[in-house]
Order: C-alpha cells, then sequence, then structure tokens
C-alpha cells in the first residue's frame, strides 16, 4: 500500500496558516495608516521574517528588540510594537479547517499541533481562542528552541506522545515544512485551503 493511500490515525497540525490568520501587514496598517510602502519597507527591512524566526527559536523580544537597535533606535516603538500588539496580528481563525478539527475532535481521533512560534506570544493566544486547547500536545518551537522545517521538532512532539511516523499526518501551509515531516515518515500536507484540506483527509482514511 502506497503512503498517498495508506490508512493514517493521527492529525498533527501547524498553527498559522491553517487554522489561525496570522500577517504582521494586519498591526502595520495600523501604524503606516495609507503608506503601504513605507510599511512593507520596514517588514523588509527592520522587522523581517529572519528577525521573527529569532523568537520563534527561543530568543526573547527584549534581545530582539536591542539587536535592532544599532541601526533602528529610531524605530523602537514600531519595533516594540511586534511583542506589545501582537494579538493584532491575528485578526481570528480559519473558520473552515476549525471546523475539520472539530470533526476530527469529534471522531475522538488522536490531534496535535506543531508550531514555529514564540513562547512569548504564544500562551495570549491558547487563552484567546478555545479550540486550542482540544489537543493533546502542542509542541511550540520558542519551548523546543527549534524551528520547522528542523527534523528535531517533529521527533520532540512523535516521541513525547509515543507517535509512530507512518501513523500520522502533517498539515502545514509551508510546503518546506510538509515535506520536512514527509522525509520523516510522516504523510506531509500542504495545506492551501480547507476544501482541499477535507480532500486530502479523506485520500488517507483520516475523514
Amino acid at each position: 500500500m502506497s503512503d498517498q493511500s495508506a490508512r493514517r490515525s493521527v492529525a498533527i497540525f501547524d498553527l498559522g496558516g491553517v487554522l489561525l490568520e496570522w500577517n504582521p501587514r494586519h498591526l502595520y496598517r495600523k501604524l503606516f495608516p495609507g503608506d503601504e510602502t513605507a510599511m512593507e519597507d520596514f517588514l523588509a527591512t527592520v522587522c523581517t521574517v529572519e528577525w521573527n524566526e529569532e523568537q520563534d527559536a527561543g530568543r526573547t523580544f527584549a534581545d530582539a528588540t536591542e539587536a535592532l537597535m544599532p541601526q533602528h533606535a529610531d524605530k523602537r516603538a514600531l519595533i516594540e510594537a511586534w511583542s506589545t500588539r501582537f494579538g493584532e496580528m491575528v485578526p481570528g481563525a480559519i473558520g473552515g479547517t476549525v471546523a475539520l478539527l472539530a470533526e476530527l475532535k469529534g471522531r475522538g481521533m488522536p490531534i496535535y499541533a506543531i508550531s514555529n512560534w514564540s513562547a512569548e506570544t504564544f500562551p495570549p493566544l491558547a487563552q484567546r481562542f478555545e479550540f486550542l486547547s482540544w489537543f493533546r500536545d502542542i509542541v511550540i518551537s520558542g519551548h523546543e528552541r527549534v524551528i520547522k522545517p528542523d527534523p528535531r521538532i517533529f521527533h520532540a512532539l512523535l516521541a513525547r506522545n509515543g507517535i509512530s511516523p507512518e501513523s500520522a499526518v502533517f498539515i502545514d501551509d509551508d510546503p518546506r515544512n510538509a515535506a520536512a515531516a514527509t522525509a520523516l515518515g510522516i504523510h506531509g500536507i500542504h495545506f492551501r485551503d480547507p476544501g482541499e484540506l477535507r480532500r486530502d483527509l479523506a485520500a488517507v482514511g483520516i475523514l
């Protein structure tokens, strides 16, 4: 039986981009009102993807802010807003995926999560979104000090919960992370939208 048709019995979800809407532009459009160019320049040269990944990997926001001060001291308030107003980057949940998650939960399917997220900004979200309490375990990169697609973060979840890779699917909006899961024997699914995810899960016996 091929991996594509093999029946899987454990579902592991990414959070941002799969279950939670997340984009710093939701916040920074308020801080750069009417100036998309300035906002995009700030996100490309100051609070960059790479800078944020360091917090996902365990760096504190205090250290992250200070790291930018030699070049961007004039932007301290904008930089600090990343952590102090982080919740505004997450306007809501992706309802179609949450509905799928609820369906799996209702069937008694073991559900887990692995997310690249700061250890500082995740706890308020866990309180804000009730469905995050449905998971049997959530591995947050900021706690593990390692980010996807590093295989160690997948091994952390598998080992902690006694899950065999061959029993699991992993859903992520970043194809690199889905591919990393597949390389470990997990069935990686590149998330695009809830409808396609439903079909992908049905194909491996999850739904």
